[in-house]
């Protein structure tokens, strides 16, 4: 039966309800390690909160190699524990180091003049004298830390599959096992446990597969917890660390900073004193002549200062919109005005378009208020928290919400020229008028290959004939300059629009920042983002050359880990099985993505649609065992028909549809195609002489799909789909012609 009876395979399971046990427990533990893992490595080593996906597929590859090394005597589980806790030295020492040694620049694709904008990763200048190290050296290195991590429990998981001769059971148990793994971390994550509870949970259950557990490993698994305890302690001793569904929090109590995933975020002032920004809005409109905004609806809102100068500037109700919940309770609780305990604010935890359509209020002023979410929405590709804020689709949801008079406001740190211009045309192409865009400090000319260094840019709207924003308008051509104090208060006895700088007595003359209109070049953008396309931060629609070197070192290290680990002169991958994993990692990215955009990209949504997609393999597994099904073309047509259906039916279409309709189709489209998946995989599996050779090739086939994920950079997500296609034809013809098809879920569905 398989490679497990070889002359140098280890011995499987001999009870089967051991097997079954193991199997289990092996497929649970990888399912909830391996979101560990994408958590972790994510929020600690430097930059990687925008390379999860790496995280991913190191773990993808760990499973696979280790489901082919099944029959191999040597038991790789001995090393998860001790690489464990080696690996997560490694990552707090890159944290460490690059805190601690301030030349030290990890270089993320040059982010002076980037293909592709990360914020967060352009604080510290290139110059001679730092030592600078590739991001691709570093994830390179934690790649290849984690993807040995994983061989130990994929060759348990391999051995498992060997030993019990019904396949489709064996399949189910490892779904079921993997829908568990995903509950309870979930669990976990909104409780906002700490990774000392992750990882000891993980190792308490490696430990059970351990056949003698020596002093190493317990020492081992005791390093872990240490090196996490220690870790938690010498950051309470700085700041307060709270673990979000979405990000590692640092709250630093003395002055209101908040820092995610290393990265500065945040930080809670009191709104009148300082953060002139935060008023500009409030203060062009009042002095244009308006009356104050009394509806208001604020995106990103965060910790609370945008919320408490909405308040300073008289507003009736702002609705208070933020997806990160720890975010929102440290504003609560801490912000020194208190902006939250306001009556006239409401706070809704949720996704920002989500929102946004669902809101039944119209406004007069929606502002998207620093959103740069800092975190990718999965593991599964480059596409972050606010992608879906940001296109032209978004943009008319915005435009619906507002009253005829109303205002869009976006603000931020946006980096380069050719963003700022990016917004304006997709603003103006949306709201039939041109923007007014003000920048602090004062830029007369905006051009698409100018870095825009150290300030915010405003990117005003509204729609056409929109009184507010002509009068703003009408007030800047009058006057020429807006002048606003660094001290907001200052501006409220005076109107800031004025061709002189206002002389008050006992204000420094000084403290007046000038604002004037300033003029964007939007000459050879043509590229706007949309809900298929939705990416802001890509300049261009191509592969950026840091995701092309990470790709080929993805690639290279995975063929050396293979051939170290694998007996390759025996190994012979099951093409059909390899690239119906390829085709299904595409389709559950697709899934992933449709669901999001529809309900929201909170992890909650990610967290049913992953389980949604475990159920619905087990109902495929379900109709497997009741039907036998024994030929194979009947599912690869209904399969191929429902991802054309996916791939040519727009997403407005979804979009227009009432509630409970919008529900039952999105399903039905993004699910159907997982119900054939999973017939045809389990159809093929059934039938397997080698179930850890063939469930080795289909994780392998995922790590295909997922590095062909970075094509939805160039064609978008829907095509993308075309390629999932071919994947799938590519498995049909190299299945055996006597079975039914098979069809792929990598084995764990992570977020």
């Amino acid at each position: 039966m398989s490679t497990a009876s070889t002359p140098d395979a280890a011995s499987a399971p001999a009870e089967p309800r051991r097997a079954y046990l193991d199997l289990f427990l092996v497929s649970f533990v990888i399912l909830f390690f391996e979101l560990a893992c994408i958590r972790w490595y994510g929020s600690t080593v430097v930059f990687m909160t925008f390379f999860t996906n790496v995280v991913l597929l190191a773990c993808f590859l760990g499973m696979s190699v280790g489901c082919l090394a099944a029959a191999r005597r040597i038991d790789l589980i001995r090393f998860v524990l001790p690489l464990s806790a080696f690996s997560l030295a490694a990552g707090y020492f890159t944290l460490w180091s690059y805190w601690h040694f301030g030349r030290l620049l990890i270089d993320v694709g040059g982010q002076g003049s980037p293909q592709q904008i990360f914020f967060g990763t352009e604080y510290r200048a290139n110059d001679p004298g730092q030592f600078v190290v590739p991001i691709e050296i570093v994830a390179g290195f934690f790649f290849v830390l984690i993807s040995l991590i994983f061989l130990g429990l994929g060759q348990v998981m391999g051995r498992a599959f060997n030993a019990i001769p019904n396949r489709v059971l064996a399949y189910t148990t490892n779904v079921a096992a993997s829908l568990l793994g995903i509950i309870a971390f979930g669990i976990l994550s909104l409780l906002h446990s700490p990774p000392a509870i992750w990882f000891g949970i993980s190792a308490a259950i490696v430990l059970w597969f351990i056949p003698s557990r020596s002093m190493v490993q317990m020492l081992s698994a005791l390093g872990i917890v240490t090196i996490l305890a220690f870790a938690a302690a010498d950051e309470a001793a700085s700041y307060v660390t709270i673990w979000s569904p979405y990000y590692k929090v640092y709250y630093d109590p003395l002055d209101g900073r908040i820092t995610t995933n290393n990265i500065g975020h945040q930080q809670m002032t009191r709104v009148g004193e300082t953060g002139s920004a935060y008023m500009l809005p409030h203060l062009l409109n009042r002095d244009a002549g308006n009356a104050p905004f009394a509806q208001t609806m604020i995106i990103g809102a965060g910790s609370g200062n945008d919320v408490a100068a909405a308040l300073a500037g008289k507003a009736e109700h702002i609705d208070a919109v933020e997806i990160e919940p720890v975010l929102n309770a440290i504003g609560r609780d801490h912000h020194p005005l208190r902006p939250y305990a306001d009556p006239r604010v409401a706070i809704h935890l949720d996704d920002g378009r989500s929102f946004v359509r669902k809101a039944g209020n119209q406004y007069d002023l929606i502002e998207y208020a620093l959103v740069d979410s800092l975190v990718l929405h999965s593991g599964y590709g480059s596409l972050r928290l606010e992608s879906f804020l940001f296109t032209e689709q978004a943009f008319r949801d915005v435009k619906a919400r507002l009253k005829p008079d109303g205002v869009f406001a976006m603000y931020n740190y946006y980096r380069q020229g050719w963003i700022v211009g990016r917004l304006e045309k997709m603003a103006e192409n949306v709201f039939g008028t041109k923007p007014i865009v003000v920048s602090l400090p004062y830029t007369d000319a905006i051009e698409p290959g100018e870095s825009l260094r150290g300030g915010f840019t405003f990117v005003i709207v509204g729609p056409s004939g929109s009184r507010r924003l002509e009068a703003i308008r009408a007030a800047f051509e009058k006057e020429g300059n807006f002048w606003l104090n660094l001290r907001p208060l200052e501006n409220v006895p005076i109107n800031g629009f004025s061709a002189e700088r206002p002389a008050v007595p006992g204000v420094s003359r000084n403290r007046w920042e000038r604002i004037a209109l300033a003029r964007v070049n939007t000459t050879g953008i043509d590229l706007l983002p949309t809900d298929d396309w939705p990416f802001l931060y890509l300049r261009s629609a191509t592969i950026p050359g840091l995701n092309l070197r990470g790709m080929a070192l993805i690639a290279l290290l995975s063929l050396i880990i293979l051939g170290a680990v694998t007996p390759v002169r025996r190994f012979r991958p099951n093409g059909q099985m390899f690239f119906l994993g390829a085709g299904f990692m595409l389709l559950e990215t697709k899934g992933v993505i449709h669901m999001a955009l529809l309900f929201g990209a909170t992890w909650v949504v990610n967290s049913i649609v992953f389980s949604a997609i475990l159920v619905m393999i087990l109902l495929s597994n379900l109709c497997v065992l009741a039907m036998q099904p024994r030929r194979l073309w009947p599912y690869y047509v209904l399969l191929i028909a429902a991802l054309l259906v996916n791939v040519y039916v727009p997403m407005s279409t979804f979009l227009d549809l009432p509630g409970a309709a919008q529900v039952v189709t999105s399903c039905l489209v993004v699910f159907v195609p997982v119900f054939f998946a999973g017939v045809i995989f389990a159809a093929a599996f059934r039938d397997s002489a080698h179930p850890d050779r063939d469930f080795g090739s289909n994780i392998g086939g995922v790590i295909l799909g997922g590095l062909s994920e970075n094509l939805s950079l160039v064609v978008g997500f829907k095509n993308l789909l075309l390629l999932a296609i071919a994947y799938y034809a590519l498995s049909a013809v190299l299945g055996p012609r006597r079975q039914s098809v098979s069809a792929k879920i990598p084995m764990q569905s992570p977020v």
